[in-house]
């Protein structure tokens, strides 16, 4: 029994008439690019190509139909620019059945059938069997149209086939998978990546701490150490990224020596194309060396220019120049390192050798395109992560040992389920490549810290503390000057009630990364405020920008606010926060930020917001107790019954209830599909497409204004938006 996906191309002779070799080209570079990348994330295999068609084999259903989707998907965004008469358009069928192996080849009712509902698929749609179907419905948050029995050729007994609603890929802002900042503060460590540069005094930061200027450079006596990115003197701009890696690989593994202080990424590329002294850049980073140097790249040769520089005295400790064949890359950053750390006179131990001199790869193509991915993946846009994905799968599949490349696509997965980017992934899918992923990076390299962080934070959200703990724990430890290993580590503690410690994490943060982005003092301000230190909770965040603040940062000035009894301020705060996001209330953020350890510290949050003036439901909504519904009554509209009516803005929804407990409703903004219970006369809804597959609630009144022609004799007020409806059978 094998899932058996066979696709072909819609109108191909026709799009060979029109142009033959184009035609050829672009197919090729859509397998190449896209589709077969897919497949192998997916763990399918290519069993046969015919032209225009294929067909493949899949372990899972669920991973077929996956797989399916994300083709059909991609392939739809790749034609919006090109002309209709030269798109390239597939139809996907699938069916889990019994084959016959033979070799590399397999035939039987089970492929033909897969055959034959491909033909039956609508031009850049799937269509699926019945026994696909049972197996796939609720594991992907999906929803079908039940096509019916059908006789298909050669078939003896007639198949039920389902269609697959595509439609889901346009939920947005105001459908049940609108982005809430979830993970918006859970993983913060996933928008270190996202934003533009803040500057910062180092004065402003160590008066936060409360510490003196010398801070980092006297800490345990460690030799502290920013490497700035390296120039690009290659005649071609687009080798820029090149240089990047290049810095970006130093600094990771001088990050390592637990004998160094590493200044992060983020602030030593915040002086990339500035012309400053290297005593001025020393002073605003607080670190006593400087690495700074020049790479040029044609063909398969490198030079490469570096020095170390004393920058309280301005002189050379150390400089050379490289000219070696690129095949040697990786033994010219090993010996670059091996002499900074010789001239600072600092020791490494035994597993701080066996890391930095460990060979990411064997094969530099895929290096290439992993350090390509890893510029990409910093620009936390919709367009940016999707070509760091595809990059980073690129990478995996020339060198499938590749643990960096791994973890990299672990910490981007994360990123698209954090900022609920349901066009690259749906969210169950994300989720669970995000750790299939972490955990092939961990096989890979057991020292892997980036793969342990990303880990630490879907355990998290997944309430498993002590793993958590343990993960974000091991990441600090394999990566002692990581800012974002000790962020994770302060997020993690930070909900599971360690405040103390958590505040500790941040502020080894700031000390790690002197000029971060402007989520990291929201989040610093956050951590103050859990900790109750109201008054320097507001200080850290007038570090920020009004027009850089986050959701976070905005939700923390109205809690800071609110506990030192400055309401005005607080309310106001309020205000800009139902400005950016018109639905935010309090019922919703107790199941965004459910996955808090402690109750007392999620009543911290939610009680201060209360008194800082948001509302309870959405829009402020407020019924009255004569005409709410009880469980009873409520259960009388919910079995097999269809709510036809309007959302609070006026579109149109339709939802089917089934007696089993199944729902599937549709909008102007998609479809969606799931389960749902009541539960203290409050009717509630779970669907894996949204926030984890964590349950939304609201209470149902009956609407004294409403009828039956305006379809709104009822309303339920949720977490997201009112429901206006009436009930047919």
């Amino acid at each position: 029994m094998v899932a058996i996906l066979a696709a072909d191309v819609v109108g191909y002779s026709r799009l060979m008439g029109l142009d033959e070799t184009g035609t050829l080209s672009r197919l090729k570079a859509v397998r190449r690019e896209f589709i077969e990348p897919l497949i192998d994330g997916y763990h399918g295999r290519v069993v046969k190509l015919m032209g225009d068609g294929a067909l493949v084999e899949f372990a899972s259903v669920v991973d077929a139909v996956a797989c399916a989707v994300e083709i059909q998907r991609i392939v739809a965004r790749q034609n919006l620019d090109l002309p209709e008469d030269t798109r390239i358009v597939f139809r996907i069928g699938i069916n889990l059945g019994d084959v016959i192996i033979d070799g590399d080849d397999f035939y039987g009712d089970g492929v033909n059938i897969a055959a034959r509902l491909q033909g039956l698929s609508d031009p850049g749609g799937v269509a699926i069997s019945g026994t696909a179907y049972d197996q796939a419905r609720n594991k992907l948050g999906l929803a079908f149209k039940s096509l019916g029995e059908q006789r298909l050729k050669n078939i003896p007994e007639p198949v039920r086939v389902y269609r697959v609603l595509l439609e889901q890929t346009t939920i947005t802002g105001k459908s049940r998978s609108r982005r809430w900042p979830v993970i918006g503060a859970a993983v913060l460590f996933l928008v270190l990546a996202a934003v533009v540069a803040l500057t910062v005094w180092p004065q402003a930061i160590a008066f936060l701490r409360g510490d003196g200027p010398d801070t980092v450079d006297s800490v345990a006596g460690k030799p502290s150490i920013a490497v700035l990115p390296f120039g690009d003197l290659s005649d071609d701009p687009a080798q820029d990224y090149f240089a990047e890696g290049l810095t970006d690989d130093l600094i990771t593994d001088l990050s390592k020596i637990s004998g160094l202080l590493v200044i992060a990424r983020h602030s030593s590329f915040s002086f990339k194309d500035r012309s400053l002294d290297i005593n001025e850049i020393a002073e605003q980073l607080n670190v006593h060396y400087v690495v700074e140097g020049s790479v040029r790249r044609e063909g398969d040769s490198v030079r490469i220019n570096v020095q170390l520089i004393d920058a309280k005295t301005g002189s050379n400790i150390w400089a050379e120049r490289y000219d070696r064949d690129y095949s040697k890359l990786f033994a010219l950053q090993d010996e670059v390192i091996e002499r900074i750390v010789e001239a600072l006179s600092v020791r490494l131990t035994a597993g701080e050798k066996t890391q930095i001199a460990r060979l990411p790869t064997q094969n530099l193509e895929a290096y290439d395109f992993y350090i390509r991915a890893e510029q990409k993946v910093y620009a936390i846009d919709y367009k940016s992560l999707g070509e760091a994905l595809s990059l980073y799968q690129n990478a995996i599949k020339l060198d499938p040992a590749f643990a960096d490349a791994y973890s990299g696509y672990a910490r981007a997965t994360v990123d698209v389920l954090g900022f609920d980017f349901q066009r690259l992934m749906l969210s169950a899918v994300a989720r669970q490549r995000a750790y299939e992923a972490a955990g092939r990076a961990l096989v890979l390299n057991p020292q892997s810290s980036r793969a342990y962080a990303v880990l630490g934070i879907l355990q998290m959200l997944d309430s498993e503390w002590d793993e958590a703990l343990a993960s974000v724990q091991k990441a600090v430890a394999l990566d002692p000057n990581g800012a974002e290993a000790e962020l994770n580590l302060a997020i993690v503690l930070t909900y599971a009630g360690q405040n103390p410690a958590a505040l500790a994490a941040m502020e080894r943060v700031l000390q790690l990364d002197p000029k971060p982005r402007a989520q990291v003092f929201d989040y610093y301000g956050f951590v103050l405020y859990m900790n109750r230190q109201y008054e320097k909770a507001l200080q850290a965040l007038r570090q920020v920008q009004p027009e850089e603040r986050s959701d976070l940062g905005l939700e923390t000035l109205a809690m800071a606010n609110a506990r030192l009894g400055r309401l005005a301020e607080a309310h106001d705060a309020v205000a800009a926060i139902l400005k950016k996001i018109p639905v935010q209330n309090l019922a919703g953020f107790r199941v965004v930020y459910a996955h808090h350890r402690r109750q007392q510290d999620l009543d911290h949050r939610i009680d201060a917001l209360r008194l800082a003036g948001l509302p309870e439901l959405c829009f402020d909504f407020r019924g009255r107790d004569e005409d709410r519904l009880d469980a009873s009554a409520i259960r009388a509209l919910a079995g097999d019954r269809t709510w036809v009516g309007h959302q609070y803005n006026g579109a149109p929804f339709v939802m089917e209830l089934s007696a089993n407990g199944d729902f599937a409703m549709s909008s102007q903004n998609g479809i969606i599909s799931g389960a749902f219970t009541l539960e203290d006369n409050l009717f509630c809804t779970r669907s894996s497409a949204t926030l984890l597959g964590r349950k939304f609630c609201g209470p149902v009144y009956r609407n004294p204004q409403g009828s039956s022609e305006k379809r709104d004799e009822y309303v339920l007020p949720d977490s997201v938006t009112v429901w206006y409806f009436s009930v047919s059978p």
